[in-house]
């Protein structure tokens, strides 16, 4: 347990050195995949703790071979190499991703683990002897994915960031063979382990998604047989061991269902933008412009030009009639407001009240002499 809490600590430190290490240029984006197809390879650092009893066998047998030396010349022979102190392997998953709503996903997959361990000694006659193990594994997991709120993030802007839960199950052919036997695990229905990794989005194109994963795992296995009956002086009790550990993995996701992106037009006007000539007159959502008496214009495109007539305008049926206050819009065309011919034709011909106003003149017969 202590070993455990040590590993869990160290993962929340490079979990949060990561995090505070992103670029301010990345953007905040979504997975919009329904259904895709993920490929997962990465590196794996075994929790193999039962590495020792191989090499206490290694250690057993050049020892045999230095006894067995008569002269100096023959223990001069005597090699030996030692097992890594680190089961390193390179695991590889695949399998299926839907997204139940935005940013909450449901995976099923599998995976293969190989991690082969080999080591050459050289008795006192110099020959050659290869021993090795290897530690074999077919986990399938169902796994849950999240993504983090933007608004959770102590980093603003940043790119998809996800958590994973994953449940393991052991698959046959799950085994330890070595130079002296094989060791089957069993597979038990109920599952043999768990994972947690956080993930980032490293890039995105189209439907491809790009994720670096950093993640612990433990699938614990167990066999019917013993650890003797596959190494000399091992343990005689029933085998156990471990296929999990540290992971870290670059995940490969296409989608090939999507869901439709609705793209916002940033062009589109606003409403405080004014129709140039006219402070009195805004421009809406919608591309039209009206006043404050309710009289409509034209709609203006996004690029500010008026569509048809720019100075042609609609009046609703239930807008009160123009005031005085209010300013009719022409036509660059025109220079003139059109009120102004009937304001000439007003001086041209006067009014009859005028006229009759006026004494008549006496004709030359009514005229005194």
């Amino acid at each position: 347990m202590v070993s455990l809490a040590k590993k869990i600590l160290c993962l929340a430190f490079v979990l949060t050195v990561t995090s505070l290490a992103e670029t301010e240029n990345s953007t905040d984006i979504h997975d919009n995949s329904r259904i895709a197809l993920f490929l997962q390879p990465g590196i794996s650092f075994l929790s193999f703790d039962q590495r020792e009893y191989f090499q206490d066998a290694i250690d057993t047998i050049h020892h045999e071979f230095l006894t067995q030396a008569l002269d100096k010349r023959d223990s001069a022979n005597v090699a030996k190499q030692d097992f890594q102190k680190v089961n390193f392997c390179f695991p590889i998953y695949a399998g299926l991703q839907f997204q139940l709503r935005q940013d909450h996903f449901v995976s099923i997959g599998a995976g293969y683990i190989h991690d082969n361990e080999a080591v050459v000694l050289v008795d006192q006659n110099n020959r050659s002897h290869h021993y090795s193990y290897t530690i074999q594994g077919f986990p399938l997991f169902l796994e849950y994915r999240f993504a983090i709120p933007g608004n959770l993030m102590s980093l603003s802007n940043e790119s998809l960031f996800s958590i994973a839960l994953r449940w393991y199950w052991t698959l046959p052919h799950t085994e330890i063979y070595t130079s002296w036997g094989k060791l089957a695990a069993e597979t038990p229905y109920y599952g043999s382990g768990f994972g947690l990794s956080i993930g980032y989005l490293l890039f995105n194109w189209k439907s491809l998604y790009v994720y670096g994963d950093l993640g612990y795992s433990y699938i614990s296995v167990k066999s019917k047989k013993q650890y003797a009956d596959i190494v000399p002086d091992g343990p005689e009790e029933k085998a156990k061991w471990n296929i999990g550990g540290i992971q870290l993995q670059i995940r490969v996701s296409f989608g090939a269902w999507s869901r439709p992106v609705v793209i916002e037009d940033s062009t589109a006007t606003t409403d405080s933008t004014v129709v140039a000539g006219d402070s009195s007159k805004t421009v809406g959502k919608d591309g039209a412009t009206a006043d404050s008496a309710g009289v409509k214009s034209a709609t203006v495109a996004k690029d500010g030009s008026a569509a048809g007539k720019e100075s042609a305008t609609i009046v609703t049926k239930d807008s009160a009639a123009p005031s005085s206050a209010e300013k009719q819009q022409t036509t660059p065309e025109t220079k003139q407001p059109a009120s102004e011919p009937a304001k000439v034709n007003e001086q041209a011909a006067p009014p009859a009240s005028k006229k009759s106003e006026q004494p008549a003149r006496p004709s030359a017969e009514a005229r005194p002499e």
